[in-house]
């Protein structure tokens, strides 16, 4: 293929996978005010696009898909909503944030991999469907870009003039470093196990068993590290109702809200797309080799049970006081990592030295 076949092909991609996940984004906050409702025991949006048919025997008329359109509902609300712009912000930086919030989130597409090998009306995706595929160091793009997620969140809580917003903002910068230590020393585990940093490597090397298995320690660390870095219940302390009223985007409205909130629930399906690769076989499953077009629906179910468990998290657990917080960061998840981490490495060079070898030899097992 020409260059230009090659940018072609990744732009058509590209906005298939963006215009998958904004659409799912806003069927993401559906989910989330069902499944929320169900666990509460309260009813939930019900109104917005139900499909209305007879009751049975003459009785009371029954919904189908009731709340189907509520985010299409949402989204004209936002739109339409007046857009204030406090006295004495930075306009500029003001307007900017929403924006650096959300291009991270839509950034991290470009090398997630969807499916493997695969044929799509004649056009060939190889070695796997992603925007990007076969990028050498797609883990550490994904380091990278994650890392730079603060700023939208940090800069328009400066940029408002406000001292809640500050507040929430120096939170968030606190909160996101924390645990971004460690979340990259547990992404160097799969990174260590597959011999590669390239995602569909990773992806491959789970063929004969996930690494969330051979793992779990790194999986559950890396699971609670991304609700961090999500500012999702029980880590939401940056935008705490009772201190800091809607925190860094307290004096946001309208569409420029939108976009922080539009920001937060695209990562939660990209972060669960990451670990789904990193731990849980990515787009790997029953007959996957033979029927490769599975491999979607597998990272479809995967990423669903995900966001199933953030939201039932959300529903079960209360706030963390700032300092637990900051202690379970510090204090817990980082010690855990390192050692963890000098573990795996420690195995795997005595493997590849064939130490474990000569052991079972030399006890008559080998």
């Amino acid at each position: 293929m020409t260059p230009g076949q090659i940018a072609l092909r990744a732009l058509i991609v590209g906005f298939i996978i963006s215009f998958a996940v904004i659409t799912g984004f806003a069927y993401t906050t559906l989910l989330e005010r069902k499944l929320l409702a169900r666990l509460q025991a309260r009813v939930g949006p019900n109104r917005a696009g139900y499909i209305p048919l007879p009751g049975r025997g003459g009785g009371r008329e029954r919904k189908l898909l009731a709340g189907f359109l509520q985010p299409a509902a949402d989204a004209v609300k936002l739109f339409f909503k007046e857009d204030m712009t406090p006295a004495k912000v930075d306009r500029i930086t003001y307007t900017l944030a929403p924006m650096l919030t959300v291009m991270p989130a839509i950034v991290l597409l470009a090398v997630l991999p969807w499916a493997g090998e695969i044929n799509i009306f004649g056009a060939e995706f190889t070695p796997y469907f992603a925007i990007a595929p076969g990028l050498n160091v797609a883990a550490l793009f994904l380091l990278a870009i994650t890392s730079i997620s603060v700023y939208g969140v940090v800069l328009a809580g400066w940029a408002s003039n406000s001292k809640y917003a500050v507040l929430g903002g120096i939170r968030a910068s606190a909160q996101m470093i924390s645990y971004e230590l460690a979340l990259g020393l547990t992404i160097l585990i799969p990174i260590m196990l597959a011999d590669s940093m390239n995602l569909g490597d990773i992806v491959a090397a789970q063929a004969e068993g996930w690494f969330a298995f051979r793992q779990p320690i790194a999986a559950i660390v890396f699971f609670i590290g991304m609700m961090a870095e999500l500012q999702r219940a029980p880590f939401d302390l940056l935008e705490a109702e009772q201190e800091l009223s809607a925190g860094y985007a307290v004096e946001y409205s309208g569409m420029r809200f939108g976009m922080f909130f539009m920001a937060e629930y695209m990562k939660m399906i990209i972060f669960s797309a990451i670990i789904v690769v990193l731990f849980f076989g990515g787009y790997r499953g029953p007959f996957v080799d033979d029927l490769p077009g599975l491999g979607f629906l597998y990272m479809i179910l995967k990423i669903v049970f995900f966001l199933f468990m953030m939201i039932w998290i959300r529903a079960s657990f209360p706030r963390f006081r700032y300092d637990q917080l900051m202690g379970l960061g510090w204090k817990r998840l980082l010690p855990i990592s390192v050692f963890n981490f000098i573990i795996v490495a420690v195995f795997i060079v005595l493997r590849e030295e064939g130490v474990f070898d000569s052991l079972l030899q030399l006890i008559g097992l080998g």
